[in-house]
């Protein structure tokens, strides 16, 4: 008998099923969040120890790693933080360009998370709404506040449109626009009740025709004699403390009107009994002879020769 004997060749054991891909980024990532929501606490234990935090986490996030390995998870990371560039292995946050962990994408001046609010760009650089405005945003020239949504821009500045009103009146300007005057913005009615030069004659506002005059300025309607109100057809007046006079008013305000005619005395003139004639009406009331000084005689209001005065009282 014979017998052929072989030797055993060991069977390699089968390896262990490694979990489904899918099971294992879901391990992953609840973890790595975990590892982040644990982030503030390791930071207390690690300054009580003196053991820096980002030492501490480094080395969980390099035991984690490892345990995951020995389970035949392959924890490939996702990029490098553009922050603290270091690598992503659990999850991502993409913006500006870049990939970040979600807790180190921050606003570039206060340091708040901005992963889960809106933020705005500016210079390459993240912030978020209340610094961007405080920092960018152009700023209102009554109140100086940075102005968030609609801009008016007027008078070379920027303002709030509700802040752009009159600076008299403080009304918010309508279709007529403004009117301005160093740098200030007002409406027509307070701009020329302010600003504009005022008449003579009525003290209203001059806008367009007008009169210059007795050093101001009138409405043409209103250049009148200032006693009786009738314009100067012949383009002269006469001039007494600042107001304009027709010649009959004016002599009347002198006094130097003829008592005999009632016409302003303008060349030779005879004075008498405080009253003034033109030479040619100084005439007895009764025979209407010319007077002389010295040779008439006064009753009542009126002048007579001597003989009619002689015949007519004596």
């Amino acid at each position: 008998l014979s017998a052929t004997f072989s030797t055993p060749v060991p069977v390699p054991k089968p390896p262990l099923p490694s979990p489904p891909p899918t099971e294992a980024t879901r391990q992953l990532d609840e973890l790595l969040a975990d590892l982040g929501h644990m982030q503030s606490k390791l930071a207390a234990a690690g300054q009580g120890a003196g053991v820096p935090t980002e030492s501490l986490l480094d080395d969980m996030l390099g035991s984690l790693t490892r345990d995951l390995q020995e389970l035949g998870i392959t924890a490939a990371p996702a990029g490098v933080c553009a922050a603290c560039r270091k690598p992503i292995a659990g999850k991502v946050l993409t913006a500006l360009g870049k990939i970040w962990h979600p807790e180190h994408f921050t606003c570039a001046r206060c340091g708040r998370e901005l992963d889960k609010g809106p933020f705005f760009e500016q210079g390459g650089r993240a912030f978020c709404e209340e610094d961007y405005h405080q920092a960018f945003s152009p700023r209102c020239a009554y109140c100086a506040g940075p102005i968030r949504e609609k801009v008016l821009t007027a008078l070379e500045q920027t303002w709030h449109p509700e802040h752009f009103f009159c600076a008299h009146c403080g009304k918010v300007f309508g279709d007529e626009g403004f009117l301005e005057r160093n740098g200030k913005p007002y409406c027509h009615q307070d701009f020329l009740a302010l600003f504009a030069p005022k008449c003579q004659g009525c003290e209203r506002p001059v806008i367009d025709n007008y009169l210059s005059a007795l050093q101001g300025v009138w409405h043409t309607e209103c250049f009148v004699c200032t006693e009786c109100l009738t314009g100067f057809t012949g383009g002269s007046f006469f001039e007494l403390e600042g107001r304009p006079y027709c010649e009959l008013h004016f002599h009347q305000r002198q006094g130097t009107i003829c008592h005999g005619c009632g016409r302003p005395v303008t060349g030779r003139c005879i004075t008498a009994a405080g009253r003034r004639y033109h030479p040619e009406h100084f005439v007895c009331t009764y025979c209407l002879c010319r007077l002389h000084k010295g040779t008439f005689r006064e009753r009542g209001d009126k002048m007579y020769c001597q003989p009619c005065h002689d015949k007519l009282f004596v």
